[in-house]
C-alpha cells in the first residue's frame, strides 16, 4: 500500500481521531464523530477483530507516514526483542527522525518532518541526513540547516515558547538532543499497539 496522500481530514474522520496530518485541526474538531460521506455512515455493522486489527494498523500507518514493508519490518524485529513487541514497535516509530523533528516542535506535522529531512535540511551531529527512517540513539543532536532556519514557518515556530516538546528529548533554540529512548508513557496519541500486533501475529 503507497504513502496516503488523499484528504487528511477524511482519513482522520474515519478512525474518529486526529492523525496530525494537518497543522490545524479547527476544522476537523467539528466532524470528527461523524465519518466520511455526504451524511456520514448510516446505521452500524458489526466490525470483526480481523477488521478492528487491521484498521488499528492502517490508522497507525498513516498517522506516521510509512509503507507495509517499513511497518512490518519495524513488527518482525520487535518481535525479536525480549520486551513487549507492541511497544518496541512504537519505539523504532517514535524514534524515527521525522517523527523527532516534529516532536521538537519545528514543524508541524510528521509530512512536514520528512520532508525537511529528505531535502536534508537536517543534521544529526552536525553532519546531513536526508533519511526519515533514521532511528535516532540517546546522545544525537538533531539541529536544522540555515536554509530551513529561514523557511518562515520554522522561523514563527522556533519563538513560540508554547510549543510542546516530547518528555524524552531536549530542546534549547534550534537545537534538540535524545536525552532517553522513549517510554510508552510518553505517547499521547490513542494508538493499541496489542491490535498490531494480533494482526501480523495471526
Amino acid at each position: 500500500m503507497a504513502r496516503y496522500t488523499g484528504p487528511k481530514n477524511k482519513k482522520a474522520r474515519r478512525f474518529g481521531v486526529d492523525l496530525g496530518l494537518k497543522s490545524s485541526s479547527k476544522s476537523l474538531d467539528r466532524r470528527i464523530g461523524t465519518p466520511p460521506g455526504a451524511h456520514g455512515r448510516k446505521g452500524s455493522r458489526k466490525v470483526s477483530d480481523y477488521g478492528v486489527q487491521l484498521a488499528e494498523k492502517q490508522k497507525t500507518k498513516i498517522m506516521y507516514g510509512i509503507l507495509e514493508r517499513q511497518f512490518k519490518k519495524y513488527y518482525t524485529e520487535a518481535s525479536r526483542n525480549p520486551l513487549a513487541t507492541g511497544e518496541v514497535i512504537l519505539s523504532f516509530l517514535e524514534r524515527r527522525l521525522d517523527n523527532c523533528v516534529y516532536r521538537l516542535g519545528f514543524v508541524p506535522t510528521r509530512s512536514a518532518g520528512r520532508q525537511i529531512v529528505a531535502h536534508g535540511n537536517v543534521r544529526i551531529n552536525g553532519k546531513k541526513l536526508d533519511i526519515p527512517s533514521y532511528q535516532v540513539k540517546i546522545g544525537d543532536v538533531i539541529s536544522l540547516s540555515d536554509t530551513a532556519l529561514n523557511i518562515p514557518y520554522i522561523k514563527s515556530r522556533l519563538v513560540d515558547k508554547d510549543l510542546p516538546c516530547a518528555a524524552w528529548l531536549e530542546k534549547k533554540a534550534a537545537v534538540g538532543k535524545v536525552i532517553r529512548f522513549p517510554q510508552r508513557s510518553d505517547l499521547i496519541e490513542a494508538i493499541n499497539e496489542q491490535l498490531i500486533v494480533e494482526f501480523y501475529s495471526r
